[in-house]
């Protein structure tokens, strides 16, 4: 078969292209993203043309791409959305304390603002990495439904995009950055002030997205960069480096906190040992001579006695470390360690291993050896969910050392927070931990239901969305670990799934209105929202956690939830009226809620809240 004719270009070369690369070539540094793509700083094109500094627009230390004033905008406009229970999804939904929602982590993370503000000791989060190949979301928030629509690209079910940022794209970077950016200032909101936050990412965006928290978190707020080895071994498949390792970037919100340390490892031990069978057990040492000079550090600078060789001395130019009280009484304690002989000149202070119960100081060089491997995390999600039915999942070695550092080693509790949580690694390791010492950490995970390809594997064995994923791999997590540990920690998770308000929605003019949809004034509640979805809304709108223990209970054959004791009483029923009012008063809840429409008649209503005046004083009442 004869190879196909190509065809005349038929159009004259495209010079402002061709001058564009040359220029390129010439300066990159010029070349820069604009609202439109790729372009050229001329401004600064200038300066390198010139030997004397051009006037131009002021210049300034910070992070610029086009969209971020939008992408901040994103960040503080309101939702009217709402998280829906989905009952059926959920393990052990009425106490668990353990959440999953499904939905665009933008949204969710709004909702959370008011019930998990300054709640959440750490969070992690694997964003999509900007490989080129990866999806991200697209925010248009000023764009109305029939633009939105006609843009070409994947929707999910809430129409919100999902698109393919090519590396080719003028707004590569722009796009990537605008999508992390209102996310991130989001949840610097719920951190702790003593809270921390941890993102994995690769090469291709660890230097915009430091500079980035830089500016969400403040630059003295940076802890490390992690370097964690992923994999170990050198692959030939790069064109010109492999890579071997991926970034993680460890904020805290505050100065508040001022040490950070983690649990020893077992490597971190094989460092000691004793020698000189001292009773206290295996010791390493140090060394007793400061870095500092004796005119520096004149203070530190004195005799001290080998009590084996009976040899006084100092040092012929640094100081000691501690004062000569702090080694008389390092002396007396047996502390210094005089070589093996016992005849060395400068002591070192020997540092016991048991007595090392506030961990160890963290590096920021993660071998796999102590934190595992890309390789680990795909076997462990192979023997959950299925053989390839996700891609570059972390290990939970990784992520069990990395909830180990962000949260107080004191103390086995606190709520994680994870808003891009794939396949619910980060469920997983928590749990583990929790197995392991009896831990009572709590996890939030968050994920948009984007659909699996219908061609990936885990679209064949039934996956329809990355959700069912993350809540298969939770329930099997949990199994193996109960039975393996038979340990008694919460195994369940409420699952909530981010919708449109439980609100009517009324949008009609007076000359609009007919007898139809003037019923829709008769009551507020869209007809398909159930009592599980109406109390979720009111627990966001109060400002209480959706992990709080939720009862129910019949009081006067109606049906009330109790929220976490009586922090919250909430019936929907019809036919609200002083006797069930009565019954209720003598709980004295702090928080009642009824449905505006769900009084027995309008005498009702006014009695019941007068009622509860009288009776429970403490008691605020509202209606939907």
């Amino acid at each position: 078969m004869s190879e196909p004719i190509e065809n005349l270009d038929l159009q004259s070369p495209d010079l402002v292209n061709e001058n564009f690369e040359k220029l390129a070539e010439l300066f990159p540094n010029c070349v820069t993203e604009s609202a439109d793509g790729k372009a050229i700083d001329f401004d600064l094109l200038k300066q390198e043309l010139s030997h004397a500094v051009v006037e131009g627009n002021k210049e300034r230390y910070r992070l610029e791409w086009p969209g971020k004033r939008e992408a901040i905008v994103t960040a503080n406009l309101p939702t009217t959305k709402t998280l829906r229970p989905v009952r059926e999804d959920s393990v052990d939904f009425d106490n668990t304390e353990n959440l999953y929602i499904e939905g665009d982590n933008l949204e969710v993370l709004k909702l959370l603002q008011e019930s998990y503000l300054n709640k959440v000791k750490m969070i992690y989060i694997d964003p999509p990495y900007n490989t080129g190949k990866d999806f991200v979301y697209k925010d248009n928030f000023a764009q109305d439904a029939k633009e939105y629509k006609e843009e070409s690209g994947q929707k999910d079910e809430y129409n919100r995009k999902l698109i393919q940022n090519a590396d080719t794209s003028g707004r590569y970077h722009s796009d990537w950055l605008s999508m992390m950016y209102p996310r991130l200032k989001l949840a610097r909101n719920l951190l702790k002030s003593d809270g921390v936050i941890f993102i994995s990412i690769d090469d291709n965006e660890a230097h915009n997205l430091k500079k980035a928290c830089d500016e969400i978190f403040g630059e003295v707020n940076f802890i490390a960069d992690i370097i964690w080895e992923k994999r170990y071994g050198r692959s030939n498949d790069a064109k010109l480096m492999a890579s071997t390792i991926d970034h993680i970037l460890l904020y805290r919100k505050s100065e508040d906190l001022s040490v950070l340390r983690e649990v020893r490892t077992e490597s971190a031990n094989k460092g000691y040992s004793n020698p000189d069978n001292d009773p206290r057990g295996e010791w390493t040492s140090v060394s007793f001579v400061s870095q500092r000079t004796k005119a520096e550090r004149p203070n530190l600078s004195y005799s001290i006695k080998n009590p084996n060789t009976n040899k006084e001395f100092t040092h012929p130019t640094n100081s000691w470390k501690y004062s000569e009280d702090k080694y008389k009484e390092l002396l007396a304690d047996n502390r210094f360690y005089w070589g093996k002989d016992g005849d060395q000149d400068f002591p070192r202070i020997k540092r016991f291993l048991s007595e090392l119960d506030d961990g160890m100081v963290p590096v920021n060089l993660w071998k796999h050896q102590d934190s595992g491997t890309g390789d680990e995390g795909t076997k462990e999600v192979n023997a959950l969910i299925g053989k390839d039915v996700f891609t570059y999942p972390k290990p939970t070695k990784l992520l069990k050392r990395i909830i180990g550092l962000g949260l107080d080693l004191s103390s086995n509790d606190g709520i994680v927070l994870d808003f891009f949580s794939g396949s619910s690694g980060v469920a997983d390791a928590i749990m583990q931990l929790n197995a392991e010492d009896n831990g009572t950490r709590k996890f939030i995970m968050v994920q948009l239901p984007e659909a699996t390809d219908e061609k990936s594997q885990a679209h064949k064995v039934g996956y329809k969305n990355i959700c069912e994923i993350g809540k298969k791999r939770i329930r099997n997590a949990a199994i193996n670990i109960k039975e393996e540990t038979k340990a008694d920690i919460d195994y369940g998770f409420r699952v909530y799934r981010l919708d449109e308000s439980n609100m009517q929605d009324v949008y009609y003019k007076p000359q609009d209105y007919s007898q139809d949809n003037l019923k829709l004034f008769e009551d507020n509640v869209k007809p398909d929202r159930t009592p599980d979805d109406l109390l979720a809304q009111i627990m966001l709108d109060w400002g209480l956690p959706l992990s709080l223990k939720i009862e129910q209970a019949n009081i006067s054959g109606k049906k009330l939830f109790k929220v976490a004791g009586n922090s919250l009483y909430a019936c929907f029923d019809q036919g609200i009226d002083e006797t069930f009012a009565k019954e209720i008063a003598a709980d004295a809840p702090l928080r009642i809620v009824f449905r505006d429409s769900g009084f027995k008649n309008d005498t009702a209503k006014t009695n019941v809240k007068q009622l509860l005046k009288q009776l429970s004083p403490e008691t605020e009442m509202k209606v939907i």
